[in-house]
């Protein structure tokens, strides 16, 4: 099968760097003779038929853009088998032959879903969680944490005013990815993520404290995944035990909005064009296989692909050493 025209969307939730891809996705395309659509609305608007065609001038001056210019929405229906029938019949009705998709991991879910119903897909990981457990790597991650970084760096400086300890909430649903860089970055007296859900509160942060004290430092700043889900309780404890002035502070979708940085433009552009030229090179093998969707991964430093029924079978392991080494330089 050639490819003669492809359909992108974003899913889930936003990331810097989305824009990014859907630039290079659609001039790669283009590039190649290949017409492109983009499906508003993430899965919705295959459904709906909201679907536009792309040309080089709608993904021009969208690379520093935060969110996505395609907009991106939960779909329930999508889960249904009416919602995935309409899905096939519209793909059919506007000749899209294969799809770029690019989300997390219930956007690549939904693409597992279409491609056993005959939808060749390919998904390029983009969530601020770094959490898709078959990439080193995804779209957006970067620039939230310089994003928290920069927050947390605006609230030290109020901390050190006041001699205060600032409990510090940040996103990364159940993954500490984003505690944990942004803790090192930001030099936290205690990192706490959901994937050490069991820490001793009293011989670890608040003996630490204590000790610390002794040494004339009057500030402090605690780091939490959100995933933990005791920020408030943990901070009247640290206060109670420690009689200092403690605030919590959420950062909340800040961290998913804003300009990318440079990391999250170049790995965005390289997985939309590997994507692209994923679709081109391996139609006729994906044709003779089982296994006609893909995933885009960023494994060792290089940017490669993997069946999409592999995607679900990886887990991607924390990093406890760096973890050791925050707990050893926050002294």
């Amino acid at each position: 099968m050639n490819i003669k025209k492809i359909g992108v969307l974003t899913s889930g939730g936003d990331a810097p760097g989305m824009n990014a891809a859907i630039r290079a996705v659609v001039r790669t395309a283009i590039f190649n003779n290949i017409e492109t659509v983009g499906i508003m609305r993430g899965y919705n608007g295959l459904i709906n038929g909201d679907i536009k065609n792309l040309t080089l001038r709608d993904v021009s001056d969208i690379i520093h853009r935060g969110g996505t210019t395609l907009f991106t929405a939960r779909c329930l229906e999508f889960k249904t088998e009416e919602g995935l029938n309409k899905v096939v019949k519209n793909c059919k009705d506007y000749n899209i032959d294969a799809l770029v998709v690019i989300g997390g991991d219930g956007t690549f879910r939904g693409a597992r879903d279409l491609s056993a119903r005959g939808i060749t897909c390919v998904g390029i990981p983009a969530t601020i969680d770094n959490d898709i457990g078959c990439s080193d790597y995804t779209i957006g991650f970067d620039t939230a944490l310089n994003t928290a970084m920069e927050m947390i760096d605006k609230l030290r400086d109020t901390a050190q005013s006041h001699d205060r300890c600032t409990v510090v909430e940040v996103m990364g649903r159940r993954a500490g990815y984003i505690a944990l860089e942004t803790g090192i970055a930001c030099g936290a007296t205690f990192i706490i993520v959901p994937e050490i859900p069991d820490i001793d509160i009293d011989n670890n942060i608040i003996k630490k404290i204590k000790e610390i004290q002794k040494t004339g430092k009057k500030h402090f700043i605690i780091v939490v995944g959100e995933g933990y889900k005791k920020t408030n309780e943990l901070a009247e404890y640290v206060q109670a035990q420690t009689n200092l002035e403690t605030r919590v502070a959420v950062l909340g979708h800040v961290q998913r909005g804003g300009s990318p940085s440079v990391k999250d433009r170049v790995t965005a552009t390289h997985m939309g064009n590997y994507a692209v030229n994923l679709l081109i090179n391996k139609t006729s093998q994906v044709n003779q296989t089982q296994n006609k969707s893909y995933v885009v991964i960023v494994k060792n430093g290089e940017v490669t692909s993997i069946p999409i029924e592999d995607a679900f079978n990886k887990q991607k392991e924390f990093d406890y050493n760096l973890y050791n080494i925050a707990s050893q330089v926050s002294l």
